[in-house]
């Protein structure tokens, strides 16, 4: 038997609209996620890593502030799961195994078995709360809670 025959193929999750919780900030930015996990391979792991996580942090922030301009009723334990994921993401990145092929296979496993879960749970959660209880989309209502100065009242601009 060749050597690439007793490999296991790779895990890959490929985005899919199925996906989508119908808001376009958030479903870009998983979508992204999706492709930054497929990227994940032994030649370029510790770049496709640091870009992964600078993005996972980034798509974080900027779904928690989304959640908290709106008033979404469960942010604080939707924060607690971004909490556990980058906890238990963190335990695996310290273990002191090197990278190999098996390794990747199981982050890429639980990266996207874990956004799969996540996104068609809580994150489509938010979504179906907040068009009912806002009729617009999140976008729109961070721009629309922004504060607006006095001065920017005064000339009819808020």
């Amino acid at each position: 038997m060749s050597e690439t025959s007793d490999k296991r193929p790779a895990f890959v999750v490929e985005w899919r609209d199925g996906f989508k919780i119908n808001v376009d900030q958030v479903d870009s930015e998983h979508k992204h996620l999706f492709t930054l996990v497929k990227q994940l391979d032994l030649a370029t792991v510790n770049e496709t890593l640091d870009e992964l996580l600078d993005y996972v942090v980034t798509h974080f922030s900027n779904e928690q502030q989304l959640m908290e301009n709106s008033g979404y009723p469960g942010f604080s334990d939707h924060l607690k799961l971004h909490e556990a994921f980058s906890s238990t993401v963190a335990d695996f990145l310290s273990a002191e195994d090197s990278w190999d092929d098996e390794r990747i296979q199981q982050l890429r496993k639980f990266l996207n078995k874990w956004l799969i879960g996540h996104i068609m749970t809580h994150d489509l959660r938010f979504g179906n709360w907040y068009r009912e209880h806002h009729g617009e989309t999140p976008a729109a209502a961070v721009t629309a809670n922004k504060k607006v100065g006095w001065f920017d009242r005064l000339l009819g601009r808020g």
